[in-house]
Order: structure tokens, then C-alpha cells, then sequence
């Protein structure tokens, strides 16, 4: 869906007053937006045009540590500056802000060629991809999310302990139970309306405080740029009320886990490439394909999905976080759900992914698998049916990120898809993230063995 502002609509908007800041929002590795805050009258005079940040921005943990042994930015090579270049296409306002629009950037070298492990062009290459297939990639997330009554602060502050949620029970699709959480969500859905993002409902979910947002299929590009937006604006409308938000894949050994499951088709001449009236269950021959694709790199991609220690502790039976890297017709217990069966509607519901993935990643990696199953004619395997759960025999989801880093880094589909420079840059951020893990003390390491080791 197109951003609601252009660089003259926001002119006159800032000639009356009613817009004085424009953030410039660039997606770091872990998905969130990074950036500046500009003045609106220089962003109108020269920022538009583009403006630079450190290029460690895309060398970075999840706590802003300058990660050694990336070969893009380090020390030795004393982390110079990428270009940010605004995409006008995406110049929004920014409602849940005063007077406040923003902007989606590119991350482009001095030469002005974007930047190849920037997940934003990671897609991008991808979606290019398959346009020159003649087919464009449609495609949602649903994103999961804990509602706290502590602040973020009072939650930093007490060491994320006695968290409280809204909702104290199991909340899924009720009425009466969200009434209490519309303190937040209400003006949620009503600024990333106003900001031209076409929110269609928000529901409470499977456990007590989870909530899911979801927001209408657009285009890939398009549908990932909005999630990053949705989860920041969800912190934001959350602190302005004294609240919190996780998308943690698992905050609680005890509760169910938060997903971001991705809805994906192609689309050629302006329908539905997926459907096929005449076929069983009304999935065209291209459907099939692409799908057997994502079934025979479910564990190349998995980091994309899972890109967190904590992202494989949600993958626990019975809790609807998939354990099977299968496919089957409507079932919540398969890793990938073909949905509205005989309908203009058939899609790909990938269910592995949880709510800490980078969506420009996940994205991008689901269209090379799917793409690379087209390109190869693969033929689709027999459909599962039943408890995924229970099956025995069948291919795994990996079960730690040990395992889905290495199969991300053997990835032959992937390299070839998005080069051995970006692969090698990813699988350098899991065994980061592997050895960080290897390395702390946890609480539940002096749980168990502080007086009793």
C-alpha cells in the first residue's frame, strides 16, 4: 500500500506547522529501525536526498556491541559510514508522534550501490527475482506480542522479574478480556491507520497477555517494511500509556512462545498465481513447486525465522509452535499450512518463524526457497495429516541455532540466491550470538546449582 505523503504534500504540511521532524529509518540486523531525527525544513532541503550513519550498524548485536570478525565493518577498518538513501515511495506521517513524518532508507555504499547484507536490498534482490519471472510476491505477517502493566523502565529496573500481564488467563479471541487491553491497543490500530498502514484486526492470542496485529497482504517489500514499523510503533504507543511490549520468541519457560507467521503467494497479471480451479484443493502447478522448495531447504532457512538462541526454546509440542518442517491443509501442527484450499484466496502459511525474525530476512529467504522450487520444477511430497506432533520419521524443524547455523552456512540454494558474502556475514551473527550464549551465567544456572552443585 503506498505511503500516505509525498515531498510536496509534506512541504505544505510543514509550511503550516503541522509537521516539524521527519525520521529517517534504516532496518538494522535484528529488525529494528534505526536513524536520524531531522529537522523537517532540511530533510525537505537537502535530507531527502539522502544522509549517512556509522556502517556498524549492520555489525551489531542485539545490545549495540561491535562485533569482531565481520569482514563489511570492524576496527581495523575503522567503521566508516553507509549512505542512507530515502525510498519516497514510504514517506508516511507519523500520528503516533506530534507533528512527525517518517521514511524508509536504503543502505548504500559510497559509490551509491546498495549494500549487499542490508536486509532491505536482501529482499529486494529476491523480489527481483522473481519479477523477472513476470510474477510479484504477495505476502503478510502475523506478529505475536506480550502486553505488560510495568513500564518499560520498571521492568530494566527490577531485572525483568514479576512481569505482570494485562490479561492474567488464556485470552485467545476474547472480547471481554481485550476491553482491558484498549488502552494500548485502540490507539495502536487507529495511529498505524492513520500513518496509511491498513490494520485489519487485532485479537487477544493463546496465553495470558499475548495479543496478534494483523495488517493487510501487500506486496513483499511493502509487507515487511510495515512489520518493522508495527512492532516500533507498538513499544511507542505502549511507553506513552506506562506499559511494555516483548516479541521475544519465548519470554517464559511456562508460557507459550510469540510467532510471526508469514503468509505468502504469487501473483501474475494482477490474481493469484497459487490458484487453480481444476487442481486438487485448488493449488496450481507454480503453487506446488514453490512449496516443495520451502520443504527442501526448511532447515537452510531456518535462521532467518529462528535468529536468536531464545527463538528454538519456543518449538515445544503442544503450545502450536510447529517441531515438523511439513506441509499439510489447515492444520496448526504442521510448519507449513496451505490455507484457503480451493479458493482465489490459496496461499503458504510458513508457521516456524517467531516474533524476533527480521522480516526483510525471513521474507527474502522464504521467496529463494520457494523460487528455487519453481526454477527446479520440484515436485511436491504427499501431505501430512494429523498430530505433526506425534509423527515420527519426518523432517524436523532444527532445534537449536547451533544446528540452523549450520545448515544456513552449507546452504548451497542460499549462497547461490543471495551470495557468499551475505550468507557468510549471517552465519558470522549466529555463531556471535552462539558464543555470547556459551559464555553467560543465567539465573537458571544458579537455580539449580547455587546450593545444590
Amino acid at each position: 500500500m503506498p505511503a500516505n505523503l509525498t515531498l510536496e504534500t509534506l512541504r505544505d504540511a510543514v509550511a503550516s506547522g503541522e509537521i516539524d521532524t521527519v525520521l529517517t529509518c534504516v532496518c538494522d540486523m535484528q529488525g529494528r529501525l534505526m536513524g536520524k531525527r531531522f529537522h523537517a525544513q532540511h530533510f525537505l532541503t537537502a535530507g531527502h536526498e539522502g544522509t549517512h550513519g556509522c556502517n556498524y550498524l549492520l555489525a551489531l548485536d542485539a545490545e549495540m556491541w561491535t562485533v569482531p570478525g565481520y569482514r563489511s565493518a570492524s576496527w581495523e577498518k575503522g567503521y566508516g559510514d553507509y549512505i542512507h538513501k530515502p525510498d519516497l515511495t514510504t514517506l508516511r506521517r507519523a500520528p503516533w508522534l506530534p507533528g512527525t513524518a517518517m521514511v524508509m532508507a536504503d543502505f548504500l555504499d559510497h559509490h551509491g550501490v546498495p549494500v549487499a547484507h542490508a536486509p532491505r536490498h536482501v529482499l529486494r534482490r529476491q523480489v527481483e527475482r522473481a519479477r523477472a519471472l513476470g510474477l510479484e510476491p504477495m505476502m503478510a505477517t502475523e506478529l505475536e506480542f506480550f502486553l505488560f502493566e510495568e513500564s518499560f523502565e520498571q521492568l530494566w529496573d527490577s531485572g525483568y522479574r514479576r512481569m505482570t500481564p494485562v490479561v492474567r488467563y488464556n485470552n485467545d479471541y476474547g472480547i471481554f478480556g481485550t476491553s482491558k487491553e484498549e488502552a494500548v491497543m485502540r490507539p495502536l490500530r487507529n495511529v498505524l491507520f492513520a500513518a496509511g498502514i491498513p490494520v485489519e484486526n487485532t485479537k487477544g492470542e493463546a496465553e495470558a497477555g499475548q495479543e496478534e496485529i494483523n495488517i493487510r497482504y501487500s506486496d513483499a517489500i511493502d509487507a515487511a517494511d510495515t512489520h518493522s514499523i508495527v512492532k516500533m510503533v507498538t513499544k511507542e504507543i505502549a511507553q506513552q500509556q506506562g506499559r511494555s511490549v516483548t516479541f521475544m520468541a519465548k519470554y517464559d519457560t511456562n508460557r507459550a512462545g510469540s510467532s510471526s507467521h508469514i503468509h505468502q503467494s504469487l501473483w501474475k497479471d494482477g490474481r493469484n498465481a497459487f490458484h487453480d480451479p481444476g487442481a486438487p484443493h485448488g493449488m496450481s502447478a507454480l503453487m506446488r513447486s514453490y512449496l516443495a522448495g520451502l520443504l527442501a531447504h526448511a532447515a537452510d532457512v531456518t535462521y532467518f525465522l529462528a535468529p536468536n538462541v531464545n527463538s528454538y526454546k519456543r518449538f515445544t509440542v503442544g503450545l502450536f509452535a510447529p517441531t515438523k518442517a511439513v506441509w499439510s491443509r489447515d492444520n496448526r501442527t504442521a510448519g507449513y499450512r496451505v490455507v484457503g484450499e480451493d479458493t482465489k484466496a490459496v496461499r503458504v502459511e510458513c508457521r516456524v518463524g517467531g516474533a524476533d525474525l527480521n522480516p526483510y530476512l525471513a521474507l527474502a529467504a522464504q521467496l529463494a526457497a520457494g523460487l528455487d522450487g519453481i526454477e527446479k520444477g520440484m515436485e511436491l511430497e504427499p501431505e501430512m495429516t494429523g498430530d505433526m506432533y506425534a509423527a515420527q520419521d519426518v523432517r524436523e524443524v532444527p532445534r537449536t541455532l547451533r544446528d540452523a547455523a549450520v545448515a544456513l552456512n552449507a546452504s548451497g540454494m542460499l549462497r547461490s540466491a543471495m551470495g557468499d558474502d551475505v550468507v557468510d556475514h549471517y552465519v558470522h551473527a549466529a555463531r556471535w550470538e552462539i558464543a555470547e550464549s556459551d559464555r553467560l551465567v543465567t539465573d537458571v544456572e544458579r537455580l539449580r546449582g547455587f546450593e545444590r552443585l
